[in-house]
């Protein structure tokens, strides 16, 4: 050990809702952690929309009552709009039961929440620090940090947990990156004071709206208890991004104001500059290795469309956990089988929704499904509520056949 080195149990890159909850549990039960992150919370970050199901990590976690006093907007569905077309989903009728209200938050203060809470019970925080170089053997890590000043220090754990997020750090530094089964799509996004005065507008459902002459096209409005909004619009390969500043806030309204969010948002006011992200789709060839396993956006991403991002996260922080503290405890375990299957199992039948809403059989399902309440619709309720590792229901065991039969049934 050099003499710029330190110590730690488990390591975890990053202090996101995937890394915080995982130090919290981590802590809870006993062993030391350190969490390196490279920013200082409060920071922004999209991802603004929870699911239902994400509520139950956070429960077990410990972290619910923190976030229930911060005063979040309630989230109990979503509304998806297509021209003249409105189909309101209400996640409390989904098809198994458990939590069926969540949180749209802004993240920067939902984040903070999280690590705060870990470092409350016990986890070291390393702020403004980045890791530069990962060194993963057998037995061991060991990590080269930066932090603000220039200065490298080493820290050396049992186990590594990466939780960054887009930084995706062990991806880049261990040569784990492979390209996305998806194509190519970029966001432009802000935050707004929306103006919203339509009496009868729900903000407890997020709104997905469908451009009316570009179906590939779609735009969010992620509701705050405090009159703010998130809104942004999702753009494929073929449309302009801009180049930044004024040229990516004018395009993004352009777009707006082609649906009835323009309508919506006419009197609404930006309270922060116009964000781009293009090539969001990420990829990795395995989700865990000698002494590591990747979390949330870290191992892969999506598509912002049906929210999954932070559910996600939390939910693959969870699996670790279980699958870290059996072995720290000195259980055999098996890291393909108890997590990496299971987690991919779900994140499958989110990309099967996914692929579903781009070649528009999904949303032939979403817009021309009778309004009446039945099994199918609490099935395809319960995907979208985030329910997409329970294999109790049909739709989740066989989510491609079962998608399509469901359109064929509604065409």
């Amino acid at each position: 050990m050099t003499q710029n080195s330190t110590t730690t149990g488990v390591a975890i890159i990053g202090a996101g809702p995937a890394g915080s909850l995982a130090a919290k549990r981590l802590v809870d039960a006993g062993h030391r952690v350190t969490v390196v992150e490279s920013a200082r919370h409060p920071r922004f970050s999209i991802g603004e929309s929870l699911l239902p199901f994400s509520m139950i990590p956070l429960v077990r976690a410990g972290l619910l009552p923190e976030i229930e006093e911060a005063g979040f907007q309630i989230k109990t569905g979503a509304r998806f709009v297509r021209g003249v077309q409105t189909t309101d989903i209400d996640f409390r009728q989904k098809y198994e039961p458990g939590w069926g209200t969540t949180f749209q938050v802004q993240r920067a203060r939902f984040d903070q929440i999280l690590a705060e809470a870990a470092e409350r019970a016990g986890a070291e925080m390393l702020y403004d620090t980045q890791v530069v170089d990962a060194d993963i053997s057998a037995q061991n890590a060991s990590l080269t940090l930066r932090d603000e000043g220039g200065q490298i220090t080493y820290l050396n754990a049992d186990f590594v947990l990466d939780g960054s997020g887009f930084g995706r750090v062990l991806p880049r530094l261990l040569g784990l990156e492979t390209p996305s089964d998806l194509p190519f799509r970029g966001a432009l996004f802000t935050h707004i004071e929306d103006g919203i005065t339509d009496p009868d507008f729900d903000r407890s459902k997020i709104v997905i709206t469908v451009h009316p002459q570009h179906p590939e096209v779609w735009f969010w409005l992620i509701c705050f208890s405090d009159g703010t909004s998130s809104v942004g619009v999702v753009l494929g390969e073929e449309h302009d991004l801009g180049e930044g500043g004024d040229d990516h806030t004018r395009l993004m309204w352009k777009w707006v104001n082609d649906t009835d969010l323009g309508r919506l948002l006419k009197d609404a006011r930006a309270v922060r500059p116009t964000g781009c992200i293009r090539g969001y789709s990420k990829n990795v060839k395995s989700l865990h290795g000698q002494c590591f396993a990747l979390l949330g956006n870290a191992a892969e991403f999506l598509d912002p469309v049906f929210s999954s991002g932070v559910t996600i996260a939390l939910h693959s922080a969870d699996l670790a956990c279980d699958v870290l503290l059996r072995q720290l405890e000195g259980a055999e375990v098996d890291w393909d089988r108890d997590f990496a299957v299971p987690l991919r199992s779900g994140v499958d039948v989110f990309r099967t929704f996914v692929t579903g809403w781009y070649d528009q059989s999904l949303q032939e399902v979403i817009f021309n499904h009778p309004a009446e309440i039945n099994n199918v619709t609490r099935m395809v309720t319960s995907i979208l509520a985030g329910y997409a590792w329970n294999r109790d229901n049909p739709l989740v065991k066989k989510p491609a056949s079962g998608l399509a039969a469901i359109r064929k049934m509604v065409a």
